[in-house]
């Protein structure tokens, strides 16, 4: 009875000594702390004179070794040991009587590997019972059992930290790559709005960098095509939120009912099958809230955003709960907000929280002395992802441009550009790889006298188109052409002078 009694409580120890390893080891914590965690619980549970713990890469390369009253000159030496490569091989535990083991003295071992899945990440074993009143120095079954749980308690530890460390890593090194990609994304609309020297758009660059660093609310005006939402994104990107995110919501895309909850956040069982989910004002909490189209919201929903806007908090569409938000609010339309509020279409009150400050955009056709560098800068562009070197345009399908009012602006411009670049055979763009739309001015005597043009802008016209091939080689252009150098330097001289305003340089 007395030995029963012994046994019973032994084995509530070891039970008791899992539940305590499992929760120390259930918080993330570094390996080399778990290894060596493991090894000093397995030796003082199982009353055993030396201990060892090791972790394994995936080619069976020791990592991290800790060992009790054990001389390990390597921590590769112990893979040398019989009894250790075994349980590596079989992945099974093993009790094991060695006449001497890492250069010592011979004791009975107890080994077990820690095996995550399909891989052994490490191996714990212990040597040596010691002899303890009534206790035999031998170990039992139910020691090797417990060591066997130890062991897999420690591979869940161990694997978890690996994974919250891969994860970690995965992290950091997305958010660099993001980091990267919005400061190229930056650099691209940068550039793209420095193009130009007209002043209207010289005043939008001033307004976008002296708003950038405020917190005010923007509204953002011009037709579509003009860059709204490239204009947002550089403000949000020179703001002291652009490491927070940019959250952007099409307002005229969306019915009443749908534009409430992504605007707000939607809480579960409002309609059956919904699931709870946060609003875009929820979304972009340290960062900036883009709503294009604003002009497109219905009235009703203008009340509650105008109540957002002053109280800065959001109510989720069938919730109670009113919750903080951290914003700040860009806003864009195409539309005329104040013939709207004359007719009740747009709030007053709202109208002036959204334009704290206003940037219009001009149109193309108000800049067209700036469509020669924005060709350009296209040309540059497109031509580099196409693998064209030295792309260029003829005067010709540049006036063709100059003539074209540009409804879509300068978005339908880059298309154009994009366009041509995907039809050329060559590096030279002319008048035919431009998809240029009919215009209703096409039926006009200007346009027709644009669509059959005389003898000598015909003329003018093949110079120049030669002159762009040869990229201004006066010597190979005067070859192709059929006549002398000299004859050539005369007539494109006549030809300047004829049309001096004709004549735009992209170069």
């Amino acid at each position: 009875m007395p030995q029963s009694n012994f046994e019973l409580r032994r084995k509530l120890l070891q039970l008791e000594a899992l539940y305590d390893v499992g929760r120390a080891l259930n918080t993330l914590r570094p390996e080399a702390e778990l290894l060596e965690e493991l090894m000093h619980r397995a030796v003082a549970v199982l009353d055993a004179t030396t201990g060892f713990a090791f972790s394994l890469d995936e080619k069976l390369t020791v990592q991290q070794l800790f060992t009790f009253e054990l001389d390990v000159p390597a921590p590769a030496v112990i893979l040398n040991e019989p009894p250790v490569r075994q349980v590596i091989a079989s992945r099974e535990p093993m009790s094991v009587s060695v006449s001497k083991f890492l250069g010592g003295a011979g004791s009975d071992l107890l080994i077990a590997p820690m095996v995550a899945g399909e891989t052994i990440i490490g191996v714990i074993g212990v040597g040596g019972k010691e002899v303890r009143g009534e206790k035999s120095g031998v170990f039992l079954e139910d020691d090797l059992r417990f060591l066997e749980s130890l062991a897999a308690i420690g591979a869940a530890a161990i694997d978890n930290t690996r994974r919250f460390h891969r994860v970690n890593l995965m992290r950091e090194t997305l958010e660099d790559e993001n980091r990267s990609l919005k400061q190229r994304m930056l650099r691209d609309y940068n550039d793209r709005l420095m193009v130009g020297d007209s002043p209207k758009m010289q005043r939008v660059i001033d307004l976008v960098a002296r708003v950038a660093d405020s917190q005010a609310n923007v509204l953002i005006r011009g037709e579509s095509g003009t860059g709204k939402e490239m204009v947002a994104r550089l403000i949000h990107g020179n703001s002291p939120r652009k490491d927070g995110p940019f959250v952007t919501i099409n307002c005229a895309a969306l019915p009443e009912t749908l534009l409430e909850s992504e605007l707000f956040g939607i809480e579960r069982g409002v309609a059956t099958g919904v699931e709870a989910r946060p609003g875009k004002f929820e979304l972009a909490k340290g960062g900036t809230v883009f709503l294009d189209e604003v002009g497109d919201i219905p009235l009703a929903l203008q009340a509650k955003l105008l109540r957002v806007l002053q109280e800065r908090e959001v109510e989720k569409l069938g919730g109670r709960r009113r919750i903080p938000i951290d914003v700040r609010i860009l806003s864009a339309t195409h539309r005329g907000l104040e013939d709207m509020i004359e007719s009740g279409e747009f709030r007053l009150d709202l109208y002036y929280r959204l334009k704290v400050v206003e940037i219009s955009l001009p149109p193309l056709r108000e800049r067209k002395d700036d469509i020669p560098k924005l060709v350009r800068f296209f040309l540059d562009k497109y031509g580099k992802r196409e693998g064209l070197k030295d792309v260029r345009i003829t005067q010709e399908a540049l006036q063709n441009l100059m003539r074209y009012p540009f409804p879509g602006n300068v978005r339908e411009l880059e298309n154009l550009i994009e366009g041509a670049l995907a039809l050329t055979t060559d590096p030279v763009i002319d008048p035919g790889d431009l998809l240029l739309p009919a215009t209703p001015e096409s039926g006009d005597a200007g346009a027709l006298s644009g669509d059959m043009p005389s003898l000598e802008e015909l003329e003018s016209r093949y110079i120049a188109r030669v002159l762009a091939h040869t990229n201004g080689n006066m010597s190979a252009a005067a070859k192709i052409l059929g006549i002398d150098r000299k004859t050539l330097y005369r007539r494109r001289t006549e030809l300047q002078n004829a049309s001096p305003g004709d004549s735009w340089d992209v170069h």
